[in-house]
């Protein structure tokens, strides 16, 4: 199979608007493009070079790998063991897709705040209760 076509000026000006909606317009959040080998079904041997965009917003990591002409796949990481998808294996919308995103991180994001509030027997980063 041929590679995969590159990010067009509408796919980026699409993520870039998105993001200024969700953080704001002087969010300056800089998208990284980059590559990266993706096997495009789980059957496939071989891998396929593909267009990515990055980027990071307070001390999260966003992906969004382009695998077709319209298709899409994302996901979002803090630490390489904690790695987060929108339960959706692909996208055939760029929007879709950004928001999809934005809002599974909000929401996890969210919930881990819920989750540290109610440990008041650990402090954060410790492993060991307080005394």
């Amino acid at each position: 199979m041929a590679g995969v076509p590159n990010y067009t000026d509408t796919e980026l000006w699409t993520i870039e608007s998105t993001l200024k909606e969700r953080w704001g317009e002087d969010c300056n959040i800089e998208l990284q493009l980059a590559d990266s080998d993706v096997r495009l079904s789980m059957s496939d041997r071989e891998s396929t070079e593909c267009p990515v965009v990055i980027w990071e917003h307070d001390g999260c990591n966003f992906v969004v790998i382009k695998t077709g002409m319209q298709n899409y796949r994302c996901q979002f990481f803090y630490r390489g063991y904690q790695q987060y998808g929108t339960g959706e294996y692909e996208y055939d919308d760029i929007g879709d897709c950004i928001v999809s995103l934005l809002q599974v991180q909000a929401d996890q994001a969210r919930d881990s705040q819920i989750d540290d509030e109610n440990r008041p027997e650990y402090v954060r980063g410790q492993e060991k209760p307080l005394e």
